[in-house]
C-alpha cells in the first residue's frame, strides 16, 4: 500500500540560532520512499544532514531571525501488515546481549530504572518471561495511563507517569521502556508517522507518534501503551533512548513553534506524489 506523509512547521526565531532536526525518515525506510526526500524552506536556508550515534538522519541549518516555514511531502511503500507478533519470541540472557543491544537496558534522562526497578519486579515478576512479560506490561500500562495533550509537559519523566497515571503517547513510552528494563528487556524509543489505518478515525488533529521497539528472540518488536493492539503503516522517523535522543527539532537559541500539522494517509496506488511548491526552495 502506499501512504502519503509529511508535515509543515513554522517557528519564530527572535535571532539567528543554529538548530538541529530531526524530520526526516529513518534511513532504514530509504528503500521504501517513491522519490528522494527532501525538507522545504521558506525563507531559503541550506540545510545539511549527517548520521548520529543511533543511525538517525538528522539536519542542521542555521536558522534565520524571524519567522521559518519547514514542510515535507512524501510518499512510502508499506506492505500493509499490521505490526509482527510471535508469543514465542524469548527474552535474551543480558550476558548474550550485544553492545549496541545493551545500552538499551540503562536508565536514561526520562527513564529511570533505579526509581522504578522495585516496582517493576513487584508487578511483574510473577509473569512469564520473554513476549508474555512485556505484553502484560504493556497491558498495564494501556489500562492504567490515561491519555490527554493537557496532560503533556516537556520535563516529565516515567516516574512521574507512574503516579500521575495521564500523559501523552511518549509518556506512554517512557513508562513501558522504563518498566522493561528494570526486568533487564531492551526497549527503545520510537517516534515517527502513525495514521488512522485499519482503524476507526482518531477526532483529534493528527500528530507525530510515538511507541517502543523491544528486542526479543534476536530482533525488534513494536509495542505501543497507548494503543496497545498492532497497528498497520508506522513509518518510523527516528530511535533512541527516549525522547530527549530523538527531539523533531532542537534550538541553540530561543525559539517558538507556531504552526504544527502532521499528514498520514492512505493512498490509492494511483495517486501520484504532491508536487513541490513552485516558490519553494528544495535542500536535500
Amino acid at each position: 500500500m502506499l501512504i502519503r506523509i509529511g508535515f509543515d512547521l513554522t517557528f519564530d526565531f527572535p535571532a539567528p540560532a543554529a538548530t538541529l532536526l530531526m524530520l526526516y525518515t529513518h534511513p532504514s525506510r530509504a528503500g521504501s520512499l517513491l522519490e528522494p526526500q527532501r525538507i522545504n524552506s521558506d525563507p531559503a536556508v541550506a540545510i545539511t544532514t549527517f548520521i548520529d550515534g543511533f543511525g538517525n538522519q538528522c539536519g542542521r541549518v542555521l536558522a534565520p531571525a524571524g519567522q521559518l516555514r519547514l514542510w515535507h511531502n512524501a510518499v512510502v511503500r508499506d506492505s500493509g501488515l499490521p505490526d509482527p507478533v510471535d508469543p514465542s519470541a524469548a527474552q535474551s540472557e543480558v550476558q548474550d546481549l550485544a553492545p549496541e543491544v545493551l545500552r538499551f537496558l540503562m536508565a536514561s534522562r526520562y527513564c529511570e530504572t533505579d526509581r522504578l526497578a522495585e516496582i517493576a519486579w513487584e508487578l511483574f515478576g510473577k509473569t512469564a518471561p520473554g513476549w508474555p512479560r512485556v505484553q502484560a506490561v504493556c497491558d498495564w500500562v494501556h489500562h492504567n495511563v490515561t491519555f490527554g495533550y493537557d496532560f503533556a509537559r516537556p520535563t516529565k519523566t516515567a516516574y512521574d507517569v507512574y503516579y500521575e497515571r495521564r500523559g501523552v503517547c511518549r509518556d506512554f513510552s517512557h513508562l513501558l521502556i522504563t518498566f522493561l528494563r528494570c526486568l533487564n528487556i531492551p526497549a527503545r524509543y520510537a517516534t515517527g508517522y502513525l495514521g488512522d489505518i485499519g482503524v476507526p478515525p482518531c477526532p483529534l488533529p493528527m500528530d507525530f507518534s510515538a511507541w517502543t521497539e523491544v528486542f526479543l528472540g534476536g530482533q525488534w518488536y513494536a509495542f505501543d501503551g497507548r494503543h496497545n493492539l498492532p497497528r498497520i503503516g508506522r513509518i518510523v522517523m527516528a530511535r533512541g533512548r527516549d525522547a530527549a535522543d530523538v527531539a523533531l527539532t532542537t534550538s541553540f537559541g530561543p525559539s517558538r513553534l507556531v504552526k504544527f500539522s502532521v499528514i498520514t494517509e492512505a493512498l490509492a496506488e494511483e495517486s501520484p506524489p504532491p508536487a513541490t511548491p513552485a516558490a519553494a526552495v528544495t535542500y536535500r
